[in-house]
């Protein structure tokens, strides 16, 4: 898998909670033209992209926010954790607790609790800014 791609409202704010958890800004772009209107299938397609990247290179998330055409969706409620489609992407944090609460200071929502899973693992999801549902786990034991 190369990246994840996720259509957001307000890339500064998405990317400052994903910094947070660790996500580093590899680059910035805008896309647009035939190519990118062949390719999405979209007329006057534009939009502005951030790619992140995980500290240690492996993982990374595409933020893109369409200025045309408009992103469609934003009636359909996001924030449900058994919503269809997009549910969440997890990360693995040193300590949870200290993740959660600067998440917290960008907008993060802790969605229930944390609990423990068969003393492997400590989880919760959290709800980050636009509604984007993220998991922690912290390897315990």
């Amino acid at each position: 898998m190369d990246h994840i791609g996720l259509i957001v409202e307000d890339l500064d704010e998405m990317i400052r909670f994903f910094g947070e958890l660790g996500m580093e800004v590899e680059g910035r772009t805008e896309v647009s033209g035939s190519w990118a209107e062949k390719v999405t299938g979209l007329t006057d397609m534009h939009t502005e992209i951030v790619m992140l990247r995980t500290h240690d290179g492996q993982g990374r998330i595409e933020l893109s926010r369409f200025t045309s055409p408009a992103a469609v969706g934003a009636d359909r409620p996001k924030d449900e954790p058994h919503g269809l489609g997009y549910r969440s992407v997890m990360f693995q944090v040193d300590d949870i607790d200290t993740a959660v609460a600067r998440a917290q200071q960008h907008g993060g929502e802790l969605i229930g609790e944390v609990v423990e899973y068969e003393q492997v693992y400590r989880l919760c999801y959290l709800r980050g800014p636009e509604g984007i549902i993220v998991a922690l786990a912290e390897k315990i034991g």
